[in-house]
Parts: structure tokens; C-alpha cells; sequence
């Protein structure tokens, strides 16, 4: 059975989806996405994506297509019709076809496309062994908060990681590191405080960062919020990474340098089968 995607208001099989080669996302990247995460079929965190989706979308000016009751409907009918149990959904909006012209144009409908992906998410062999990353320069354009598609600098940064053999590249900017790839940057330092690089223009605010420092606030664990350096990354107790297509996931090298004893530590742990407990209880 082929798979079930969406594209501008209509549900159709992979193989017949298609987009005008005028669409501005494909000529310009003029356009926004989201990913949200799917465990036991519930789509987890779901509205602050969707909530991060409307303020992408309002910071280039593209008027949101769907309010979010109407984006879970659709986000629900892909799930249930794609028959996914874990996995993840993805949208996106580009700004809609045109000839081909930087301004915006005037008139245009924006284009919507969604799909499903199936991925193990509760049992993940490298949450168990723990990720390796390595560090690269930061080549990203000055609003990284928004979530654009425009991800040319990550996927240059994603490749130069699978050409390492490991699962992720840090970047860093001025010795500092950003984020992930795809993902939130965090260390754990000796006196067991969970530290991860506070939110600006520099870095994606990011949906399951947040509801991580949450659970480790309401569990009585020190947060702290600041950048940190690559060195200090490399002393620190423990490593990790979150995301909506890794939940937390634990890091034990950085560059080849073990961090901590070289295996997933007992904070990261703690803080994954937290989110996992939250994605328990989401209601369906």
C-alpha cells in the first residue's frame, strides 16, 4: 500500500504528489516546516510546534493556512491513514508558485505539504549505546530562530558527520557552540547542572529543549542557561542532545574525546525516561 501524503488541501499517494517547478520553496526556499514526533500513535508536544509553526510563518510574512485545530485534524487523518504508530509528521508551507521573482508575489496562495515517516522512538539502540559528534564551523544566516527550510548549511554540517561516522555535528560560532544539526545542544557539568545555550536569534527555540528543561525543573535539577564552549563540553559529566526525532538522546564523544566515562550517564537517563513518562501520559 503506498504511502499517504498530503499536498494543498487534498490526501494522495506518494507517487502522485507533485509541486509546480515555479513553487517559491523550491526556487528561493521561501517557506517554513515542523516535525512533530509520534509515540504510540499520539503526537507528542504537538501544539508548541505547532505554536513555533504560526511564528515562523509570522516572521516572513506568510499568512498560516490552517488554525491549529485544523492542523491536528490533518496532522491525525495522515497518522491514522498512514497507520503509524511511532514516527513523525511533517509539514511544511512555502510561500506558493510564482513566476519566478525575489518579492513577494502578490495573490499567491502558500503550498502546504505533509508526510509521515515511520522511526523507532521508545527503543533506540543509539539512546542505549549513546552518540558520537563531532564539531564544525557555524555557517548559518543571522535569523536561525526561525525554522526555515533553508538548511544548506546543516546539511553540509550533517554530511560532514556521516563522513565521520558518528550521528551529529555541533556547530560552533566564536568558540562557542550553537546547537546540533538538527538538534539542541546540552552538557551536564561535574556539580550536576544541566546547561544548554540560551535562546536568540542564534539558535532554534527548540520544542523538545523546552519540555526538557521543564521536566528537569519540576524533578528538582539544576538548569542553567548560557553558552558554553567546546572545551567545557569535552570536560563535562555527561553529554546530550535533544530533538523531536531523538527525544534525548546521550552524546559520548565529542571529536573522538569521551566525555565523562565514555557511556550514557545517569542524568541523561534520568531525563529521558522523564519525556518518555510525559509522552505516556499525552492523551490521544
Amino acid at each position: 500500500m503506498s504511502r499517504i501524503v498530503f499536498v494543498n488541501g487534498s490526501f494522495v499517494p506518494y507517487e502522485e504528489a507533485s509541486i509546480p517547478i515555479m513553487d517559491r520553496g523550491f526556487l528561493f526556499a521561501d517557506g517554513i516546516y515542523e516535525v512533530s514526533a509520534v509515540i504510540d500513535g499520539k503526537l507528542i508536544d504537538n501544539e508548541a510546534h505547532l505554536a513555533r509553526l504560526e511564528r515562523s510563518l509570522g516572521e516572513i510574512s506568510i499568512k498560516n493556512p490552517y488554525t491549529t485545530a485544523q492542523w491536528i485534524e490533518l496532522e491525525k487523518e495522515l497518522i491514522k491513514r498512514n497507520n503509524v504508530r511511532e514516527g513523525l509528521v511533517y509539514m511544511q508551507v512555502t510561500r506558493g508558485v510564482a513566476e519566478r521573482d525575489f518579492a513577494f508575489p502578490k495573490g499567491v496562495e502558500p503550498t502546504v505539504v505533509m508526510f509521515t515517516q515511520e522511526k523507532a522512538m521508545r527503543a533506540s539502540s543509539a539512546a542505549e549505546a549513546g552518540a558520537a559528534v563531532i564539531t564544525v564551523e557555524d555557517l548559518r544566516w543571522k535569523r536561525r530562530d526561525i525554522k526555515s527550510v533553508a538548511l544548506l548549511a546543516q546539511v553540509l554540517a550533517k554530511q560532514a558527520a556521516a563522513e565521520a561516522g558518528v550521528a551529529e555535528a555541533w556547530m560552533v560560532e566564536d568558540g562557542k557552540v550553537t546547537e546540533g544539526g538538527s538538534s539542541t545542544s546540552f552538557i551536564i557539568t561535574r556539580d550536576g547542572t544541566i546547561v544548554t545555550r540560551q535562546l536568540s536569534n542564534a539558535l532554534l527555540p527548540g520544542i523538545t529543549r523546552k519540555t526538557v528543561m521543564r521536566l528537569a525543573e519540576e524533578a528538582q535539577l539544576r538548569v542553567e542557561e548560557r553558552a558554553f564552549s567546546v572545551e567545557e563540553a569535552k570536560a563535562a559529566a555527561e553529554a546530550f542532545l535533544t530533538s523531536a526525532t531523538s527525544l534525548v538522546m546521550p552524546v559520548v564523544t565529542i571529536d573522538g574525546h569521551p566525555v565523562g566515562d565514555g557511556k550514557p550517564g545517569p542524568l541523561v537517563k534520568r531525563l529521558r525516561e522523564l519525556y518518555l513518562a510525559m509522552a505516556d501520559a499525552t492523551p490521544a
